[in-house]
């Protein structure tokens, strides 16, 4: 398998003669992953990871023009498998571009997770008819945050405050202060939130990946159980790994059971890694076909690699 470093070397001897080389490089591994798997595949990778203060990082309504770009020309007739690289975003935008692509591709699609896809990431792969994961892989809690504030915490740290000074009139002196930043309907806010994200991913549950299984009520649950359930998961960042999610109800295929796919999988994650260390960019949405929606910062990154990988 090409390695982290091998992939880099390899960067490093075409670009010598070909000064395109990180994007002829990346195209030719993500079309050789499509050929192996015999499925168009669209990438969908974010470089929050190596550039965390760029705009627009997050999955967001602008993406769908990405999508677009990369589901034109592709065949319609087998699926796409999605790759997916994401720190999450707002729903509204994942639900609207979930929908696109169901509209293409109908529900043959497949998500395939190199290594982290949360929140609004995770939710895009519960959109799908099973999920492609590896060791090294990560899923994320899909529990939904509101102006930043996750809701689950702000409704729970209301009521336990309700509770107190209920019991104690004089706790309301410890707690005014912090009862004062909630501005009017903002609770309520709290609360849509959460049912509209429970009540989304039990819908993309159950018209897809779910459908037809005999104990569907029982895998939904489950599931939403431990993925919105803040209470239990204590972190909005808290990584799944594979041997987490097995069993829940999701449907998980693993990346290490077929040697070749893991090995064209891991070359085109290696690649996109690469592409965000070494140039501007800082979104891309591209698909096996060469085509590519791509958003970049200001300024290259300073940080440059020789032959010998990272210092």
């Amino acid at each position: 398998m090409p390695t982290w470093n091998v992939i880099l070397e390899e960067l490093a001897i075409a670009g010598q003669s070909d000064p395109n080389a990180i994007d002829t490089v990346r195209r030719r591994y993500l079309s050789q992953l499509a050929q192996y798997t015999n499925r168009p595949t669209i990438a969908y990778y974010s470089g929050w990871l190596q550039k965390p203060n760029a705009p627009a990082i997050e999955l967001n309504d602008e993406d769908k023009n990405g999508f677009m770009a990369c589901v034109h020309g592709l065949p319609k007739d087998r699926g796409v498998d999605l790759l997916i690289h994401s720190p999450g975003g707002g729903l509204a935008a994942t639900e609207s571009i979930i929908h696109y692509i169901k509209s293409i591709f109908g529900n043959n699609l497949r998500a395939i997770v190199p290594q982290i896809a949360m929140s609004a990431g995770t939710i895009l792969a519960c959109a799908c008819k099973s999920i492609l994961l590896g060791k090294q892989s990560n899923l994320g809690p899909t529990d939904p945050q509101v102006d930043g504030l996750p809701a689950f915490a702000t409704t729970k740290e209301f009521e336990k405050a309700y509770k107190q000074i209920i019991a104690d009139p004089n706790a309301s002196f410890a707690w005014e202060p912090i009862l004062k930043q909630l501005r009017p309907s903002f609770l309520q806010q709290c609360d849509y939130a959460m049912l509209w994200t429970r009540q989304y991913v039990e819908q993309c549950l159950r018209s897809n990946m779910l459908n037809g299984d005999g104990e569907i009520d029982q895998k939904v649950k489950q599931i939403l159980d431990r993925l919105l359930d803040l209470g239990n998961n204590k972190a909005h960042n808290k990584h799944f790994h594979i041997d987490d999610l097995v069993g829940t109800g999701l449907v998980i295929e693993r990346l290490e059971d077929d040697q070749g796919l893991q090995d064209a999988v891991l070359s085109v994650h290696h690649c996109f890694m690469h592409t965000f260390s070494m140039t501007r960019a800082s979104k891309v949405i591209e698909n096996s076909m060469g085509v590519a929606f791509i958003k970049q910062v200001a300024e290259v990154p300073s940080i440059t690699f020789g032959l010998g990988g990272p210092p």
